[in-house]
């Protein structure tokens, strides 16, 4: 009895632990498809109608990052002073994605952004919204309030369900190594 008690509480306390990383797991049943499936899925998530990019990276198998610098998307971010990068690495032993939020600085200079390393440095999992309210005229001239929202919360969904639909689990660190 004592040790089916201990093994409960070290279940409740590792669910504490997955929904604060936000670890999403796949249903059951799903064939959990090769490290170069995943990441050609992953990859794939790529489109010219989606605020952010799946690249290959050093630091990491890929990341997910938004595109502040490609015109399309200048108007979506405004003026934005940080952004996050969610580094990923492909775990083929135990068929799950690690996750790594970065916070960066951005300088705007002139109509381009300039990235930079945060000086508080952020690492784990962001969870972040941010909203720009601003007045404009209308083609009638009258003044029209606009807010554009942006959350960090709006890249993962995504990413988490190409993940768990190719049968791999979602992983977020909160600390150690990637």
């Amino acid at each position: 009895m004592v040790a089916r008690h201990r093994h409960d509480h070290e279940r409740g306390a590792m669910g504490l632990l997955d929904r604060l990383a936000g670890t999403k797991r796949p249903e059951n049943g799903i064939t959990p498809r090769t490290p170069a499936e995943v990441r050609t899925v992953l990859l794939g998530l790529n489109a010219r109608d989606k605020p952010f990019a799946v690249l290959a990276d050093r630091e990491a198998d890929l990341v997910a990052e938004w595109k502040i610098a490609d015109a399309r998307w200048s108007g979506y971010f405004g003026n934005v002073t940080t952004i996050n990068r969610t580094l990923l690495r492909l775990d083929p032993e135990r068929t799950e994605v690690r996750a790594l939020d970065q916070e960066w600085s951005v300088t705007w200079i002139g109509s381009s952004p300039e990235l930079t390393l945060a000086s508080s440095h952020v690492r784990g999992q962001v969870n972040k919204k941010a909203w720009v309210t601003s007045i404009e005229r209308d083609e009638h001239g009258n003044a029209r309030k606009t807010t554009r929202t942006f959350s960090t919360g709006d890249l993962k969904p995504p990413l988490q369900d190409a993940v768990t639909g190719a049968g791999w689990t979602w992983r977020g660190v909160l600390f150690g190594k990637l």
